[in-house]
């Protein structure tokens, strides 16, 4: 079977890399010719952990290969699988229309009998939208289309596409099952089979949950630090009760950022506006979310009243950690207020070697965390990296000019528990402050 991935960022340079592994022959088709030389050189386009390896292995092998050229990449394809990362902007409204866009430019390049397997993160109703398209552009040819729900995670993309705990398709006809049911089947046994809008709102339903579920907690978690209630430990009160479960996504921290979990609720929004239904739930988690994000900004003003002066070591940058991205980091964004205010910034992350100019301008990045925490007034843990779990007390108390620790999630409790160190965590107050 030979498969076209269509769109080679981070969904596509994965879903193309895994299902060569998985034994199929693999096309990657994107219009950007600098990323299809990077990529038929074993270079993605970012750093995910495990895929440079997993691409040369593929190309080594032979079953793997890219190109800007559509006419080469679908003349045999039976499956395009459509892999786009769907732009968003600063308010995370979705560039829908850019993913539209290229799934037509390569329309005409279809041949009959093939399967479109849409991935790329778009509104329910998408699906249909191009199949119209098609049918009223190409009415002698026969052709399905697909939706599965992308389930890509930073850092842990690889894993999470190649060992799913399920995966959810949607589609048309129980005919249309025949050809794409080899490729989900050598990923995963357990597929939920659904209508296609049912696929695509399950999507939105998921991560729109997740969304409240993280608001939930740093909502309540505020009321914890008022309280003398610790967050930590009403969580582990929450995930006993039976009906909640120990998976729940219920740990206060930082709030989400990105695009992911809040496009979907945008989506959401849009479609209760279109049927002119109130979305009273999710315009609060939106809400609530907006507001958690000035936390560790409301800290710092609480401990200093002036930063002016004040140096702060911000380790961490990306904006997750496995991966080497900052689009929509919120420690750099932290990082840019702090020097708005005036304070002094030092950061380390182990993903990066040096910085844009901009944001040098921004941030004096070192090569070390000792480094970014010598004589620094205050530590703030920006991006959760395993390797600053290796942080001890007697470090921090030794390099730093006065030990603050702020650390949104909870990240190295271990600190909180120095009595020389001043510990800040979402949803746990100070030993003076109770």
């Amino acid at each position: 079977m030979k498969i076209c991935v269509c769109g080679l960022w981070h969904l596509g340079s994965v879903t193309a890399a895994s299902l060569a592994a998985a034994g199929f022959n693999v096309t990657g088709l994107d219009p950007d010719v600098e990323v299809i030389q990077s990529l038929n050189r074993g270079i993605p386009p970012l750093f995910e952990p495990g895929l440079a390896e997993l691409l040369g292995e593929g190309l080594k092998a032979g079953n793997l290969s890219f190109t800007a050229e559509p006419a080469s990449a679908l003349t045999e394809a039976d499956i395009m699988w459509v892999t786009y990362d769907t732009p968003v902007d600063e308010d995370d409204n979705a560039d829908v229309e850019f993913v539209l866009n290229r799934i037509v430019s390569v329309l005409p390049f279809l041949q009959d009998g093939v399967s479109v397997i849409i991935s790329s993160q778009v509104p329910v109703g998408f699906t249909r939208r191009i199949e119209r398209i098609f049918v009223e552009s190409y009415p002698g040819k026969s052709v399905s289309f697909v939706y599965s729900p992308e389930n890509l995670r930073l850092g842990k993309a690889i894993e999470v596409f190649r060992r799913p705990d399920r995966i959810v398709v949607g589609l048309r006809r129980e005919a249309d099952k025949e050809r794409v049911t080899p490729v989900f089947t050598s990923l995963c046994n357990s597929i939920e089979w659904m209508r296609t809008e049912s696929a695509e709102m399950t999507k939105h339903a998921i991560n729109a949950f997740l969304a409240t579920s993280v608001a939930f907690a740093n909502e309540l978690a505020l009321l914890c630090e008022r309280t003398c209630a610790d967050a930590g430990e009403v969580e582990r009160g929450l995930k006993s009760e039976k009906r909640i479960g120990p998976g729940a996504y219920l740990s206060p921290g930082p709030a989400f950022a990105g695009g992911t979990l809040a496009r979907d609720v945008s989506f959401l929004k849009e479609i209760g506006r279109a049927f002119g239904l109130p979305t009273i739930l999710f315009n609060a988690v939106r809400e609530s979310n907006d507001y958690h994000k000035s936390w560790v900004k409301r800290r710092l003003k609480d401990i200093y009243k002036d930063l002016a002066g004040c140096k702060v070591a911000v380790l961490g940058l990306t904006y997750k950690p496995g991966t080497d991205t900052l689009r929509r980091s919120g420690a750099v964004e932290l990082c840019k207020w702090l020097t708005e205010q005036g304070a002094i910034v030092r950061s380390y992350d182990p993903a990066l070697k040096k910085l844009s100019e901009e944001l040098s301008r921004v941030v004096n990045f070192r090569d070390s965390l000792e480094a970014a925490l010598a004589e620094a007034d205050c530590l703030v843990i920006g991006t959760q990296w395993p390797v600053f779990k290796d942080i001890r007390a007697d470090t921090v108390t030794r390099s730093m000019r006065e030990p603050v620790v702020i650390d949104t999630g909870a990240f190295l409790p271990h600190l909180g528990e120095d009595p020389r160190i001043k510990y800040f965590a979402v949803g746990r107050g100070q030993a003076d402050e109770t």
